[in-house]
């Protein structure tokens, strides 16, 4: 049986690889739009899909465009900002359709980006188990 060989420039990498120090850990914690934020954007989607108005459109875009870059919204908040993101413009006639269009994104965008609440787990009660407690 012969030994392993291992080419030097093999062996280099390796030392190089173990001796790297680990990214640093100074990450900027960005937390998750606030429900005041959220309902901002959905009054200022409402209005632009009430009034057909340019500003009004322009608004809700330059809104909802940072959350596509958000890097905690779950990708669901982003599909609906996405959508809502694409139906925001002024057009020459506003039909139901259209409000609708931006009506339904804007209603899901307060559900779906919501910051989640950790679940409390019940406690377990004192009774119960393989052995009976006698009092």
């Amino acid at each position: 049986m012969s030994p392993l060989k291992i080419h030097p420039a093999l062996a280099l990498l390796g030392l190089f690889a173990i001796s790297a120090p680990a990214a640093p850990s100074d990450v900027e914690y960005i937390p998750f739009p606030s429900k005041e934020e959220l309902r901002s954007i959905q009054l200022q989607a409402y209005a632009c899909s009430r009034d057909n108005d340019a500003e009004a459109c322009s608004n809700t875009r330059e809104l909802i465009d940072p959350l596509l870059d958000h890097p905690r919204l779950p990708s669901s908040c982003k599909d609906v900002v996405w959508d809502l993101l694409q139906v925001a413009n002024k057009v020459p006639k506003n039909s139901f359709q259209r409000r609708d269009a931006i009506d339904q994104p804007a209603k899901r965008l307060s559900i779906i980006c919501i910051n989640p609440a950790k679940q409390t787990a019940p406690k377990p009660s004192q009774q119960g188990g393989l052995v009976p407690q006698q009092s």
